[in-house]
This record gives C-alpha cells, sequence and structure tokens, in this order.
C-alpha cells in the first residue's frame, strides 16, 4: 500500500463493502455500503458540476482508484468525507439526504444481502449513521486518509498500473 502515515479504506464494489485500516494496516472496522446505481469504474466527465435531477442512471458510477480522502460539509453543511471532490462523489451516512428513495429506505439497504439491492446512489458511498459517527468520524477527523476503490470493470492491475507477473515468471520464482 502507499498511504505512508494516514489510515486508508478499502472499497470492494463487487461485494459492495468498506474496509477501515489504521495507518499500518491493522483492520479496524468492516461495513456494507451503498454505491452508485451503475457499473463503471470512471465518473462520466463533468458530472460534479450537473445538477442531480440532470444525472442519468447510467452515469451514477461509484469510481475506481485511489483518493486522497478529507472532511468537509455538503451543500446543506452536513458533514461528509470527501473522495474526489470535482467529481463530487463523498462517502456519507445512508441516513443523509437521498434523491431517490426515502432515508429509511436507504438506511434499511445496508442490511439487505443481495449486494445488486445496494447498488442505488447517484455515486457516493453512503454507510450507516452509526458506522460513520463511530469509525469514519472519528478515523479522519484530524487527519486526511486514503480510499482504494476497487475496479468492478477492469483488472486491479490495469486500474492501478500493477504489472503483470507472467506464468514463467511466477514459476521461477515460486509463485
Amino acid at each position: 500500500m502507499d498511504n505512508g502515515p494516514l489510515p486508508f479504506m478499502i472499497v470492494d464494489k463487487i461485494e459492495s463493502r468498506l474496509f477501515l485500516f489504521n495507518a499500518d494496516g491493522t483492520l479496524v472496522a468492516t461495513t456494507p455500503v451503498l454505491l452508485g446505481l451503475a457499473r463503471g469504474d470512471d465518473s462520466p466527465p463533468g458530472i460534479g458540476t450537473r445538477k442531480l435531477s440532470a444525472i442519468t442512471p447510467a452515469e451514477r458510477i461509484t469510481p475506481a482508484g485511489r483518493f486522497v480522502v478529507e472532511t468537509g460539509e455538503d451543500l446543506a453543511g452536513r458533514d461528509i468525507l470527501w473522495i474526489d471532490y470535482d467529481a463530487a462523489i463523498a462517502l456519507h451516512r445512508a441516513s443523509d439526504r437521498s434523491s431517490n428513495s426515502s432515508r429509511k429506505n436507504r438506511a434499511s439497504l445496508l442490511s439487505n444481502q443481495v449486494v445488486a439491492a445496494r447498488r442505488i446512489s447517484l455515486g457516493c458511498i453512503n454507510v450507516s449513521t452509526a458506522f460513520y459517527d463511530g469509525f469514519i468520524q472519528p478515523t479522519f477527523r484530524r487527519q486526511k486518509g486514503v480510499a482504494y476503490i476497487l475496479p468492478e470493470t477492469r483488472s486491479l492491475n490495469a486500474q492501478f498500473n500493477i504489472p503483470e507477473i507472467k506464468a514463467a515468471e511466477r514459476t521461477a520464482a515460486g509463485i
């Protein structure tokens, strides 16, 4: 990992799950998450400057990649964790404002065992209020961190620029 002295999280979009770690790599907590409705790994160009009502279902993507995260506020003054400010992607409580489902429904979807049912957001990552207040807020309140959001439409190697190890190299290395 390249998180340096910062805490980090890994978001597995395929399993719709977040893993939170201390800077030293110790797992702190894990939780189910709500993600963008559409499958994909890249935010559409200019998405962060558009009105929410103008974002089509196919554009509601949680982007993959490595992001330096920091706390901030949304337009209503609620605290959030900015993941990609320019694309307007954040991590926030599932009970916060929702454009396509009630707060109660959105929060209850976190416990749904069907991963596809947790694909409902405009692209932001949503967690329970208890997880946000108990883990996200204390972890990132006074420091930045790193979010690794795993891809779902391309390989980890391609997403994170990891060189492929050829079969002959693996055999020679005893892997």
